[in-house]
């Protein structure tokens, strides 16, 4: 059995935010956590008039967590918000671990549930999109290329490189995203001259819509007791007393807070 990763999660309170509001976000945030299959150890706040623009907390509160880090061995940092490139490149030359965002975090969920070919293309677009503007500043990493032919004079960096195969990807991904959305479009037409009846389960994450698609139609729909358990819309056909076929959809999850108040 493969061993947890050992999380600490960090959070900000703001003036114009009350602490019951956060320690909600913050509850929030270690159930994604498990979620992505880590275990939330310690979570720690900071009371602060503004977001600090180089490393989002206090320097003083970042050494806070470079000890504790470095006291209890753990493997990766969880901040309750999107943290820009800049603040996650200072955090990573402190810290001697992972550091990751709230959005990282529900991508890498995302990430581990989706099945369909679609949702995976979905989510695997969504993460280069992310990746793209924090992938500078990597020290030696991104140091010029070696010598030899093809490479002398200005050259072309490791972080040019990057840059352009990730765009390139990006590209292949909504070239194939768009044929997907092109085919589901002709059997939406073909539905709608059929006048088959569509039903939609929609909610919360974690709501039971799954639940409920599995009960009315003896559907196999993964369940479990998570934040986005299921990523992928499912279909199927369900007769109603009536004698009326309709379809009903389990929609993909809804979250109502992927960003804390």
């Amino acid at each position: 059995m493969v061993e947890k990763e050992k999380a600490i999660l960090v959070g900000c309170i703001l003036p114009h935010q009350s602490e019951e509001k956060v320690e909600s976000s913050l509850r929030e945030l270690s159930l994604l956590t498990e979620t992505a299959q880590a275990n939330p150890i310690l979570t720690l706040t900071q009371k602060r008039d503004r977001i600090d623009s180089s490393s989002y907390i206090g320097k003083g509160k970042v050494n806070e967590i470079k000890n504790v880090v470095e006291e209890l061995e753990i493997d990766v940092v969880i901040f309750n918000d999107e943290l820009t490139p800049s603040q996650l490149r200072n955090l990573e030359r402190t810290i001697p671990c992972k550091v990751v965002d709230r959005t990282q975090l529900i991508l890498d969920i995302f990430a581990l549930r989706a099945r369909s070919r679609e949702g995976q293309l979905q989510v695997e677009l969504a993460q280069l999109k992310y990746l793209l503007p924090r992938i500078v500043g990597r020290g030696k990493d991104l140091s010029r290329l070696g010598g030899g032919i093809g490479t002398r004079g200005p050259g072309e960096t490791k972080l040019e490189v990057e840059r352009r195969h990730i765009r390139r990807r990006m590209t292949e991904l909504e070239t194939a995203l768009n044929k997907i959305v092109s085919h589901r479009e002709r059997f939406r037409e073909r539905r709608k001259k059929n006048n088959v009846w569509q039903i939609a389960l929609v909610g919360y994450t974690n709501a039971g819509k799954s639940t409920l698609l599995n009960h009315l139609t003896e559907a196999e729909t993964y369940v479990e007791n998570q934040l986005f358990a299921t990523l992928d819309t499912t279909t199927k056909q369900l007769r109603l007393p009536s004698g009326i076929d309709v379809l009903i959809t389990d929609t993909v999850a809804l979250f109502k807070t992927c960003q804390p108040p």
